[in-house]
């Protein structure tokens, strides 16, 4: 991994990536600390009344998942200037087998002491997430 205060970063490197597997014990979990207790996240027959393929993870667990992954690298939230991301494809979390999320974290642009972080989130080899971009602060 590339130290975000090297002055070698450049555009295309990787700073970060893993996999993190979802449970319904994770969803129910990320439901206590939301808040979020809409049933599409925990029961399968009300996913299923309302034509979903399944229980969904949250859209905003999602989101948290992806930015935590370059924080390693960062070190400091605070230096994240600005983060967003367009939901494209639900995260289907089985009971029996949960769900990976896959996230890869790319420089796509460097702009003096700016660096937009390009997200790349993947369920089951499908994007899940779009235009998923953190735009840090560079530096100590």
């Amino acid at each position: 991994m590339t130290d975000s205060t090297a002055p070698t970063l450049t555009v295309g490197d990787i700073v970060a990536e893993r996999t993190v597997h979802l449970t319904r014990e994770s969803l129910v979990r990320y439901a206590g600390a939301s808040g979020d207790f809409n049933p599409i996240h925990y029961r399968d027959d009300v996913a299923a009344e309302v034509g979903l393929p399944g229980v969904l993870a949250h859209g905003m667990l999602t989101m948290g998942i992806a930015v935590e992954t370059i924080m390693p690298w960062l070190g400091d939230a605070g230096r994240i200037v600005e983060y967003g991301a367009r939901f494209t494809r639900p995260v289907v979390v089985d009971a029996q087998d949960g769900a990976d999320l896959v996230i890869v974290a790319k420089v796509g642009a460097l702009d003096e002491d700016i660096a937009r972080i390009d997200l790349t989130v993947t369920f089951a080899d499908t994007a899940v997430l779009g235009k998923t971009q953190v735009r840090v602060r560079l530096g100590g």
